[in-house]
């Protein structure tokens, strides 16, 4: 399987909180331009937790349409009610959405046999291909390999995994538990420093945050681990562990990574939807910082 880097994209917001449509069409060719393997709309990056229904439309017509099959665009359609799911998965998918990526209710800590009615519901009622986003920290519980599993063997449009978890022990056990039976299986690590862990591990690659801000730079790196050059793997890994330090100068970091972008070169604001913030200024002087240091200022 080929290593693969999908950006997991931020949202590009006026002051009113409106989708900025010009903003996010420059976000998608900055991306593209920089050999990005794929985008993720409305990641939690993207801020879907705050969107609407109507402006999630909004927002996956406006990217399937712009980016018009020059690179692979998944679509985050997941949520708390499960109906939501499924109308917003047969929206894009009727769009062109080459898959949805479906994070499961994440207020009530779900037991294992209603995280998988959840996810039996959802494949069942779409024609979409299905990417699982298992994230414990915000749901409150691990979609387990043993649950994985039990879905792949009903469901044939659930076809890979994303894993935000630090410890790649847990990324590793669902690898080494799933791809024996499913090779095809797609199963990925968000934290951008896990990448060429994951795959020498046998996994797909990385939904990091970073290619936003250095597409280009993640893009050698997945060129460095598929042609097994692995003197620029280790460079690359050293790099983007000094990178990693941008996600602690703001809490929550979506604002950082939006600034950074427009420090890139790339025309966007770095509006929220509230109560996230623009940085202040000693935030963006740390940002400045980090990126000077690191020499990828515009």
């Amino acid at each position: 399987m080929r290593a693969k880097w999908l950006t997991p994209v931020i949202t590009a917001f006026d002051k009113e909180g409106n989708i900025d449509h010009q903003a996010n069409k420059n976000m998608y060719d900055h991306l593209i331009k920089n050999n990005s393997d794929g985008i993720v709309v409305m990641g939690s990056i993207g801020e879907f937790f705050a969107m609407n229904l109507e402006q999630k439309k909004e927002l996956a017509q406006l990217a399937i349409e712009h980016i018009h099959n020059r690179t692979k665009v998944i679509v985050g359609t997941g949520g708390m009610l499960v109906k939501e799911t499924i109308e917003l998965s047969n929206y894009v998918y009727d769009l062109g959405a080459d898959a949805v990526m479906v994070i499961s209710p994440y207020y009530f800590k779900l037991a294992e046999k209603d995280i998988q009615l959840f996810y039996d519901e959802v494949a069942k009622n779409t024609k979409a291909k299905i990417y699982m986003y298992n994230f414990p920290a915000i749901t409150g519980y691990n979609i387990t390999p043993e649950i994985t599993l039990n879905l792949l063997n009903k469901h044939s449009n659930i076809i890979g995994y994303k894993d935000t978890v630090t410890e790649m022990n847990h990324t590793r056990e669902l690898i080494n538990k799933i791809t024996k039976d499913f090779p095809e299986f797609e199963i990925y690590s968000s934290y951008d420093e896990n990448f060429a862990h994951n795959v020498l591990s046998g996994g797909a690659g990385a939904i990091g945050g970073l290619s936003n801000i250095i597409p280009e730079i993640c893009a050698k790196w997945v060129e460095a681990i598929n042609k097994k050059e692995f003197h620029e793997v280790e460079k690359m890994q050293k790099f983007i562990n000094k990178m990693m330090a941008i996600y602690d100068i703001a809490n929550p970091f979506v604002s950082t990574l939006k600034k950074a972008v427009m420090l890139r070169g790339v025309e966007i604001k770095d509006y929220c939807i509230l109560p996230l913030a623009q940085v202040n200024q000693e935030q963006s002087s740390k940002i400045k910082s980090l990126m000077e240091e690191l020499e990828i200022l515009c």
